[in-house]
């Protein structure tokens, strides 16, 4: 089924990479935080075809260094519509 925006397949294929580099929520701002400086870690989001339901969802959010690779991790080329 589309979501909200008519859009099919928008959560729960694979989980996307994201251009931040990992850190805690509790030190970091409450609207679009982002971490411009390296680190070890990079961010990837949304569940995947592995996942339950709990974690396929753009919330969900784990971490992993930039050189890891996995059958159900990949990206999604997106940009801004002007």
């Amino acid at each position: 089924a589309p979501n909200e925006l008519g859009i099919y397949d928008m959560s729960g294929n694979v989980w996307e990479w994201c251009s931040d580099w990992y850190g805690n929520y509790s030190s970091s701002a409450q609207t679009n935080p982002y971490y411009s400086t390296a680190g070890s870690a990079r961010v990837y989001r949304g569940g995947s075809w592995r996942n339950s339901a709990t974690r396929t969802r753009v919330a969900g959010r784990d971490d992993r260094s930039p050189t890891f690779t996995y059958s159900d991790l990949g990206f999604r080329i997106c940009r801004t519509v002007p």
